[in-house]
């Protein structure tokens, strides 16, 4: 991966969050916990 795609992507990501914050949309904060709950899943099977 190079640095310019590494930005892009770093930038896509924090345009989503400011967006879903700004709106009020709750969407991190959901995928947030689902993925709190497959790592949770995942240290069971290990």
């Amino acid at each position: 991966m190079t640095n310019r795609i590494a930005l892009y992507i770093g930038l896509t990501i924090v345009v989503i969050l400011a967006l879903d914050y700004a709106l009020g949309l709750g969407v991190a904060l959901f995928l947030a916990r689902r993925l709190l709950d497959l790592m949770n899943l995942i240290a069971v099977w290990r």
